[in-house]
Formats: C-alpha cells, structure tokens, sequence
C-alpha cells in the first residue's frame, strides 16, 4: 500500500449546544421560534497524515476533541468542513462491547460483534477459539453476557476487535482493561498487530504510552493542533505545558527550612537535650494574608515523632517564621526537620526539610509533651 492510510485536511466539527429547546411542534407555535443555541468547535482545522504501517497518537486534556477526531476518522461523525480520506480495511475500537445483546450468549455475541466490524461469519468462525481463548473467559462463553461481569464484558469486546486484522486500527482509550495478566496479552497483542504492519490510530491520556508505542503524535488543546511530529517530541512538549500551567494556579513558589541551636549557630550536630529552633521562609507567587505552616520531626526512618501546626501571616509577598522546640531528649541518630506551608488554592502543600544529628542517648517519648513554639 502506497500513500497516507488516513489523510486529514482542515477538518472543522462543531456541535450545537441548546439554551433552550423546543420539544413539540405545539411548543415552536406557543414560543414562536426557534430553539436558542450556540455552536461548540470540537474541532477547529485539523490537518496530519498517518503513513503506512505506522502508529500514530492523538493526545491532549479533556475536552481537546481526540475522541471527536477518532470518531471523524472512522465515519461516526461527519466534518463540518474539510475532508478526512482512509484506505483498506478500517476497525474501531472505541467502545468495548458496542453491539453486544444482553440476552444473548457470549457466543452469539461474538458472531454479531464481528459482523459489526466486518467480519463475514465464515471468517469469524476461523477465528472464533482463537478469540475465545485470548479473552480467558471459555467456560461462560455460552452464558448471556448480561450474566458477565464488568471485566469479562469488556475482554470479550477487546478480544473480538483486536482479532479483526484490520488495515486501520483506530483505538480510543481501552489499552487497560481486565486484570494484569490480560493487559499483558493485550500489549503483546497490540505489538504483533504493529509488527504486521497495521496502521493504528490511539487516543490515551497515558503519555507513556504515547511515547513507548507510537512514532507519531497529534497535540490537540481545544480543538486547535499544537503540535504535531515525532511522539517523544510532542509528548515532551505537552508535559512542560501542564508543568507551566500546574505552577500558575500554585501560591506558595518555594520553601526553605533551616536549624539553628539555642545559641544562634546553624545545627547540624546538637547533643540529646538541647534546644533548636527552626527558621521556615517561603515566597508566594500570589497574594495571600496568611499560610498555614507545618512542622514535622521525624526519626531516621521516616516515623513522625512530632508535629505542629499554625496559621502564620504574609508580609511583601514572603512567609517568615520560627519553630522553637524547648527541648530534644533523643537517641542518638540522624533525624529530620520538614516544614509543609499550605494556602487557599494551592493545589498541593510545598515542603522543605533538613537532617541533623543527635548525640548522646535520650527518649523520644519524652517529646510526646513537648510542644511546638511558633513565632512569626
């Protein structure tokens, strides 16, 4: 086969979303006129090719139309505007059990299934045991599927597309179904299917995957292509933008924590029973009155043996505090110091901690009352 097996061009889909709708002939009459709506682009001038044998990612958030593509592609949806062209033989997999009848056995399930998908009965009788014993489900296979389990409905439908032999395979987020062992067969699967030269068009949010199976990759936001090329380059590109984005909303940028002994020195070997004190600084990217600080201490082995907590104030866009421990009747060892600084809207609390250590020989249950001393 020479040439693109799918060819994309410009492709545009909009959806219409209804304020509010008329339901009866009565109701246009009554209101007279029509139902109030606007129009959602899903897809906003497309383009990209993928070559033959190759399989190709379409990755992207929520709501950035890889799913609308996938079903543009395979003939569900129809484009607005442009034109979207596919040769050989086209499989979809976009919904695991599509077509299946609750009533009927998992056997007669397969033969509809397959018809679905276009397989003749003759060559689906070819590949029925086949397809019985990839799915591990033989016993029920005479069973109506009604009487399935979630997991074994969906490989029995994964089972039945995957072994269609198609010359476009179009995939939509269904590479993690059923137990461990079954995912493994799919991926091994899904490897011979790329080995024979099967082009493969997946939608996954598993950048992962993208970047181990794919060797090219579509990045949609919104409808509008971002990037497009080699899958490693574009998974990359996407990640730093959720990077970018994930900082922009945080408030806290950054957390310091440091140890001084009773005397004002940097402590980073103090005798069982002295007194520290810890200086905890953070700087906020956006405006905020005041944080709450934590403070932990904990053993060489991650246990906490102490912990405290305060509302503290921002001053210039800066938190400045300090945690005074009266006194620390420890075991001899390595310990550590960690301060959490949380605020409204932080998408997750930004730390900071330190190790020292302690000679001499104390009692960490002598710290249970013991207080934290928070001063700003």
């Amino acid at each position: 086969m020479t040439g693109p097996v799918v060819s994309v061009r410009d492709v545009h889909k909009g959806f219409r979303l209804y304020h509010e709708r008329n339901v009866s002939l009565k109701s246009i009459l009554l209101r007279g006129k029509r139902s109030s709506f606007e129009v959602y682009e899903a897809l906003k001038g497309v383009s990209f090719e993928v070559e033959p044998g190759q399989t190709f990612g379409l990755l992207g958030g929520n709501g950035s139309g890889k799913s609308t593509m996938l079903k543009c592609i395979a003939g569900i949806l129809v484009p607005d505007a442009g034109s979207i062209t596919t040769r050989g033989r086209v499989a979809s997999l976009l919904e695991l059990g599509s077509g299946f009848h609750p009533e009927l056995s998992g056997r007669d399930n397969v033969y509809l299934n397959a018809s679905i998908l276009g397989l003749s009965r003759k060559e689906t009788a070819a590949r029925f045991d086949d397809i019985v014993d990839f799915s591990g489900i033989r016993e029920f296979i005479d069973s109506p599927v009604k009487n399935y389990s979630s997991g074994m409905y969906v490989r029995l439908g994964f089972s039945v597309a995957i072994h269609i032999l198609p010359d476009l395979f179009l995939v939509d987020e269904v590479l993690a179904v059923g137990d461990e062992q079954f995912q493994r067969r799919c991926a091994e699967k899904f490897g011979d299917l790329q080995r024979e030269g099967t082009t493969i068009v997946l939608v996954t949010h598993s950048m992962a995957q993208v970047r181990d199976l794919c060797d090219g990759a579509l990045w949609l936001d919104k409808g509008t292509p971002r990037a497009i090329g080699d899958a490693a380059t574009v998974v990359s590109a996407y990640l730093d933008e959720q990077d970018r984005l994930e900082a922009s909303h945080e408030v806290v940028a950054a957390a310091r924590v440091t140890l001084r002994d009773g005397a004002g020195r940097d402590a980073t070997d103090v005798p069982s029973g002295s007194e520290i004190t810890a200086h905890v600084e953070a700087d906020l990217v956006q405006p905020r009155e005041r944080v709450r600080v934590k403070l932990e201490l904990l053993d060489g082995r991650g246990v906490p043996i102490l912990d405290g907590r305060s509302d503290v104030p921002v001053s210039d866009g800066r938190v400045t505090t300090e945690v005074r421990v009266p006194a620390l009747p420890l075991r001899a060892g390595e310990y550590v110091v960690r301060a959490s600084i949380e605020a409204e809207g932080q998408h997750r609390p930004v730390s900071a901690s330190t190790h020292f250590l302690v000679g001499g020989g104390g009692s960490p249950s002598a710290l249970l009352a013991t207080s934290l001393d928070f001063r700003a």
